[in-house]
């Protein structure tokens, strides 16, 4: 058993959604010897160099930052080494390479957007929406060589609305993950926890949460309408599901669905120009609510038809 006070703590992550976890930690009285999170970037129109969430937030409480261009650099190591950490917490952060997460004698934990096996990989909270799942999760676990597959600690299982949204499921997880972290340490710390390995899956039941490109935004009205609603939900508020309108690119952040027999082709809109525009699947509609123009800012669709003259 080792007082949580004694226990030393290198914390890794970069988002938002990080950030949560690592207060709950500094909240509980747990000693953050380092935080390390990605290099400041430079964004936005001005290209000012923009720090992470979790930096600004570490920096706030003191906490010593570091931030690695390459995790496998020998500096780097020796810095983290010098830290004499018993613990690594990692949460929405980079692969690791095995000499960085077999480093402390306590091993290193991440906490996962979903409840493992299922969803392992880069975009967990969207593909759970875009599959249709009615729960999502978060799970800890002790990190390993292949990527989400490490020995599971706790886990804890999130309903998800049938009109959620992977911005609201985010949100949800994230206070989630916090709480199941702070589970997680304290049981390490007091020498309680038990590690379970991972269920294997078939492959033909494995489902897979890989990184989202662009295309896989792109909207095919030839797919079921619950289909298409789905994915606009799951790619809310990003990346963000989209579609051509009179050629030019529609971003799609909130829609409705009806299950009707549409009056015109798949992928063809209709509208009456005031308040409502509805795009048609094979079994019904999409009618969308909040939308973006490309060039434009993003309005409810009552705007959005006052200012755009369909043909």
């Amino acid at each position: 058993m080792t007082n949580k006070k004694d226990l030393r703590i290198v914390f890794m992550g970069t988002p938002d959604f990080a950030v949560a976890s690592l207060d709950i930690l500094v909240q509980h009285g747990y000693q953050i010897v380092g935080v390390i999170t990605a290099p400041d970037k430079p964004a936005g129109r001005g290209l000012q160099l923009q720090e992470s969430a979790v930096k600004k937030y570490a920096v706030s409480k003191g906490l010593n930052v570091l931030q690695p261009e390459k995790l496998k650099n020998p500096a780097f190591l020796e810095e983290l080494k010098a830290l004499q950490a018993d613990l690594q917490v990692v949460v929405a952060f980079r692969m690791l390479p095995e000499a960085v997460w077999n480093m402390p004698p306590l091993g290193t934990i991440n906490v996962h957007a979903s409840l493992l096996p299922d969803y392992r990989g880069a975009a967990p909270i969207n593909w759970a929406i875009i599959n249709g799942e009615k729960a999502s999760g978060v799970t800890t676990f002790k990190l390993q060589h292949a990527i989400d597959t490490g020995n599971i600690l706790f886990s804890e299982q999130v309903p998800i609305r049938e009109d959620e949204t992977a911005g609201e499921l985010h949100d949800a997880l994230m206070q989630t993950g916090a709480q199941l972290l702070l589970k997680t340490v304290d049981a390490l710390a007091a020498g309680t926890a038990v590690e379970q390995p991972q269920p294997e899956p078939a492959p033909a039941q494995i489902k897979h949460a890989p990184k989202i490109f662009k295309e896989d935004c792109r909207i095919n009205w030839e797919q079921p309408v619950d289909n298409i609603y789905n994915l606009v939900r799951g790619l809310s508020p990003y990346p963000t599901a989209w579609t051509l309108l009179q050629g030019r690119q529609l971003k799609i952040f909130r829609a409705a669905k009806e299950h009707t027999t549409p009056s015109v082709a798949p992928g063809e809109a209709i509208t009456d120009h005031k308040t409502w525009l509805k795009i048609a699947a094979p079994d019904g509609y999409l009618s969308l609510q909040e939308v973006q123009l490309e060039g434009k800012k993003k309005m409810d669709i009552e705007a959005f038809l006052r200012g755009y003259r369909m043909g």
